[in-house]
């Protein structure tokens, strides 16, 4: 019966996309910057439901200029976020290369970086900067990479300095996935060899999946250096992991 469920949730999520990638086609280049915000947050609501995803959301989100710092479990985080207040995602360079899920995200505004390359943190720091600086907010996941969810990996610190620089402020934001078989679902987690494929249908098969997202309270940059900040936002998100 899961396979089934499965099968049938994937098939509909792949619509889902095609139709998707139409809109980034046909319709965003005739929407100004909020219409297209609208597109992007009703995408991630329906793929998330699509999916079997149960969301829920505790808190409010910082109005914008702001960074977004969150723990990183999945590819779904961006989903769940997007669905609550679409943003601008700081993500590995490799997501531009998945078939069609990297191209729209791509479309989405997506910043890419190579984390292999140490100068390309700075490069990405410009970026950032220029788009808190236009009144955008940013998310970032310091961690660098998605853990299985227990805990939270150290952070890093380089890309909050875009925060800096700008005086804008940081708000740390809490991912938890429980599902009908543990409070800390495994198949949300994207860890390890694990390919995307073998992600997606541990998430389709899965029974009872749910992402909570706590938006925490917002913490000034100005007057901090990178690693403090970091310390403190990752103190805050681990404390609200419990």
């Amino acid at each position: 019966m899961a396979a089934l469920i499965g099968a049938w949730r994937l098939l509909r999520a792949l619509l889902h996309v095609l139709h998707g990638a139409a809109i980034c086609v046909l319709v965003f280049p005739f929407l100004g910057a909020e219409r297209r915000r609208q597109r992007v947050g009703w995408f991630a609501v329906r793929m998330l439901r699509l999916l079997g995803v149960t969301l829920a959301s505790r808190g409010t989100p910082h109005a914008s200029p702001c960074m977004l710092v969150a723990n990183h479990v999945s590819w779904l985080d961006i989903l769940a976020i997007n669905a609550v207040q679409p943003v601008r995602f700081v993500s590995k360079a490799d997501v531009r290369g998945w078939p069609v899920l990297g191209w729209l995200v791509t479309h989405a505004g997506t910043l890419y970086i190579e984390r292999e390359r140490t100068r390309d943190a700075m490069r990405v720091v410009h970026q950032v900067a220029g788009a808190l600086k236009a009144g955008q907010t940013v998310a970032v996941f310091p961690e660098g990479t998605t853990s299985d969810g227990h805990g939270l990996l150290p952070f890093h610190a380089n890309l909050l300095q875009a925060a800096i620089v700008t005086a804008t402020p940081v708000q740390p934001l809490a991912l938890r996935f429980s599902d009908d078989r543990a409070p800390v679902s495994a198949a949300a987690a994207y860890v390890g060899d694990l390919s995307l494929a073998g992600s997606v249908w541990a998430v389709v098969t899965a029974k009872g999946l749910r992402v909570r997202l706590d938006w925490l309270p917002a913490v000034e940059s100005d007057g901090l250096d990178r690693r403090a900040l970091s310390e403190v936002l990752r103190g805050r998100i681990l404390q609200a992991l419990g």
